[in-house]
């Protein structure tokens, strides 16, 4: 049996130092228009980010990303089968190059580097744009989830 992590109240990070997280919101809202500007598919980047949040325990996040990535139009049945998606057979070869760099990029501190295998698929699959816009996807959404771990950050009480 795991631990198990009960829910407590603890300082919301984001919220104590609100102008640190409206730059971190500003950044975010500059990535996304970088992505769009390269051409990049608004659910990659969701697809993205639900990926790295789950590798992180972020709950408030996957709920917030797959609730975003339902409204771009993304289907259920690949949502769920997202932690098996070099399984499933579901994903493009764009989704799947970017969720591989998320997975390395996120567990930095085991994998300890891209393999240049990786970089070198992404770098045939991704123009410079929209690499760099996939890799500050999964730096923002890192970040974020840095602060919602340790926060405890709650789920939104009613979700549309």
């Amino acid at each position: 049996m795991g631990n198990v992590i009960v829910v407590t109240k603890r300082i919301q990070i984001t919220s104590v130092l609100p102008e640190a997280y409206k730059s971190v919101a500003s950044l975010h809202k500059v990535v996304q228009q970088a992505a769009a500007d390269a051409g990049l598919a608004p659910t990659l980047l969701e697809l993205v980010r639900i990926r790295a949040s789950q590798i992180n325990g972020c709950s408030y996040c996957i709920d917030t990303h797959s609730r975003d990535a339902l409204k771009l139009g993304e289907s259920q049945r690949r949502l769920l089968l997202l932690p098996a998606w070099r399984e499933s057979g579901l994903f493009t070869e764009a989704e799947r190059v970017a969720l591989a760099l998320t997975e390395e990029v996120t567990r930095l501190s085991e994998t300890r580097d891209v393999p240049d295998a990786l970089y070198e698929e992404a770098t045939q699959v991704f123009t410079e744009e929209q690499y760099v816009a996939v890799m500050w996807t999964i730096g923002v959404i890192n970040m974020l989830n840095r602060f919602g771990v340790p926060s405890h950050k709650p789920l939104p009480e009613q979700v549309s």
